[in-house]
């Protein structure tokens, strides 16, 4: 039986790896701090035999046996990761120090999910692994920005110099089930806001564009990632049909039949204007694409919401 450790475990994208790979007959260790994850997310598992709960703090040493790491922990919205920037740094620098000094002693496989933030306020557009990105380095992003940069160094030197085996998968916006109510994210902003009929918030003028990746895809392209043999990337991982915000307002709007109006704030500092990756790589290396629709991914998630709100389903066509 393979024995997966997920730092983060309890977290959006981690709950959801835990839940397919126990699906899928491995024996999972979840580690997290809370900071940003939930029980909730986790709860159905704690009876499973074969899945086990860690309260611990990466940036703290840990010592477990397991074949395979799949590193996830560190708040990934503005909101959560700008509340503590040094918490975040140290998670981002010191937990991936740690888990690359267990994935060294007990020869185990380790995946970093870095993001499409190293990109930063990107020149080129769509984004290829190969392009080294344009990041404010004392920005307020730049704790989450800078940290996850530093983790991808991180990784490549210690399979240079220790010959860990290592994979890097920079992680595009993904969305779906189990995203907290304030995380601060758009999706999850405007969906909230048209259920409960709040103006729906869109900073600066909505034409800012983003690449949305409904959470079992991208569950779908780690899992493939990890599995290969010869390829440790970076790869992208993301949905490449890209959305003005103004369009995904919209969308969403009708989508819940909402009342809401559409309110403008002023744009925050270092905002990407364009975000959209280019998965060439990953469609070449590991016969990946995204399979879920915009609207189809959204219709799920809103059904999640408005359960998580207690209001009542809408009926949509």
């Amino acid at each position: 039986m393979n024995r997966v450790l997920i730092t983060g475990g309890a977290g959006f994208l981690g709950s959801h790896l835990g839940d397919d790979l126990i699906q899928k007959g491995a024996d999972v260790i979840c580690v997290d701090n809370f900071f940003s994850g939930s029980k909730e997310n986790i709860q159905h598992l704690f009876t499973h035999p074969f899945f086990e709960l860690i309260r611990h703090d990466i940036i703290h040493p840990l010592f477990v046996e397991v074949d395979e790491i799949y590193h996830l922990a560190c708040p990934a919205s503005p909101i959560h990761y700008q509340y503590n920037a040094i918490k975040t740094v140290k998670t981002n620098v010191m937990g991936t120090i740690n888990m690359l000094g267990l994935a060294k002693r007990i020869k185990a496989r380790i995946l970093l999910a870095s993001s499409s933030e190293v990109y930063g306020n990107a020149k080129i557009h769509p984004q290829p692994e190969d392009y080294w990105g344009h990041v404010n380095p004392i920005g307020l992003r730049s704790c989450y920005d800078e940290g996850k940069r530093v983790a991808e160094t991180l990784m490549m030197d210690y399979y240079r110099q220790n010959k860990v085996d290592i994979k890097i998968v920079r992680i595009f916006n993904t969305y779906g089930p189990r995203m907290t109510i304030d995380d601060g994210r758009v999706i999850s902003n405007f969906i909230v806001q048209a259920l409960r009929q709040e103006p729906l918030t869109i900073y600066g003028d909505g034409c800012q564009t983003r690449s949305f990746c409904y959470v079992t895809d991208l569950i779908d392209g780690l899992e493939k990632v990890m599995a290969t043999e010869d390829f440790i990337g970076p790869v992208n991982l993301g949905n490449p049909d890209e959305f003005t915000i103004i369009e995904l307002a919209e969308k969403i709007i009708s989508l819940t039949q909402s009342s809401s109006k559409i309110i403008h704030k002023p744009l925050p500092a270092d905002d990407p204007q364009r975000r959209c990756p280019d998965i060439t790589l990953a469609e070449e290396k590991l016969n990946w694409q995204p399979k879920t629709n915009l609207e189809d991914g959204l219709k799920k998630t809103i059904d999640y919401f408005e359960e998580k709100l207690g209001l009542k389903k809408v009926q949509r066509a």
